[in-house]
């Protein structure tokens, strides 16, 4: 468990932000965000009306209460936001503080989480790698903040059931749990024409060219073979999660369109947890919302080959564990 208060100091020195780190995440009040963007409170409180009204953030996932003491002496219960709703603030005011207190947000979570939790030497192995993945993927400015939050909400969710894990072996995360019942077996006709018809729909937006989702040869048939090969008369890849899992990497990793190969994964990803009925949280929330999935794309885009199996487990426990 992280606990712990710190002072954030911009670059310039301007701007001091007592920040609290607690339950895994970083929290501030409505003050301490208005503070930290430089905005008026009553800013700052219309944006997050707005994250909230528009479905971005569940608030009662993001928002707590604690007792704090005011100048009046008098001790208070006030609204605290977490990372997710601070960045997408920051995002939506289109603060550069925002960037800069990311990246510090994000060391300091590491750093409580590597010197706070007592686990074995695999375990601590395996999160390094990913937080190094993370931090190799090179992220485009104008996004900058929605797909910080993609990443850090991975690496928030990863590292949660990674450190509840009670078995772990040999550096691997275990596939335990995982949903055996595969009730649609993804089919290439019908795989073809969802593509097209997010082709035509994107096109119509002028957010993809007559190349998007062309294949260059045979090789994205290929991958649906691949991921639906059995062995004496059972899938080798057995588990909802695996199946979603291998068709988003092979998308991604083998290229098989001509353009547009992590938005047809994503898409594929999405569209397979769909007819399994395995895309929603038992609350009705998406497991993994469009900024992680964008960020996990990007993850995957950037990986090493020689980490593939290191990403599958990653996105399996992924929806597993969201």
């Amino acid at each position: 468990m992280i606990n712990g208060i710190e002072i954030y100091k911009s670059k310039t020195g301007e701007t001091q932000v007592e920040v609290r780190f607690e339950h895994d995440t970083v929290w501030l009040n409505l003050n301490q965000i208005a503070q930290l963007f430089g905005r008026d409170k009553s800013v700052i409180s219309r944006h997050l009306s707005a994250v909230f009204r528009d479905n971005e953030l569940d608030r009662h996932s993001v928002v707590a209460k604690n007792a704090t003491t005011a100048l009046d002496g008098k001790t208070y219960q006030v609204d605290f936001y977490n990372l997710d709703a601070i960045l997408s603030v920051g995002y939506r005011v289109n603060s550069k503080q925002g960037t800069q207190f990311r990246i510090w947000a994000t060391q300091r979570l590491r750093d409580y989480l590597v010197e706070g939790i007592s686990i074995n030497k695999d375990r601590l192995q395996e999160l390094e790698k990913i937080v190094e993945v993370i931090s190799k993927t090179t992220i485009d400015q104008t996004h900058d903040l929605a797909e910080a939050k993609g990443l850090l909400h991975i690496l928030n969710h990863y590292t949660k059931s990674f450190i509840l894990l009670n078995q772990f072996d040999s550096a691997s995360l275990p596939l335990q749990n995982l949903n055996g019942v595969v009730t649609y077996q993804i089919e290439y006709d019908e795989a073809v024409q969802a593509i097209e018809i997010l082709k035509s729909e994107l096109i119509q937006k002028n957010e993809a060219t007559p190349l998007f989702g062309n294949q260059k040869d045979k090789s994205f048939e290929g991958i649906l073979r691949s991921i639906l090969q059995t062995f004496d008369g059972n899938y080798l890849y057995p588990t909802i999660e695996e199946q979603s899992a291998h068709l988003l990497y092979f998308v991604i990793k083998n290229h098989p369109f001509s353009d547009g190969n992590k938005r047809i994964g994503a898409f594929l990803f999405v569209w397979f947890l769909e007819k399994n009925s395995h895309l929603l949280k038992h609350n009705g929330e998406r497991k993994i919302n469009d900024n992680a999935l964008t960020a996990l794309a990007l993850l995957v885009a950037q990986s090493n080959p020689e980490d593939k199996e290191l990403m599958i487990r990653l996105i399996c426990n992924l929806i597993l564990n969201t």
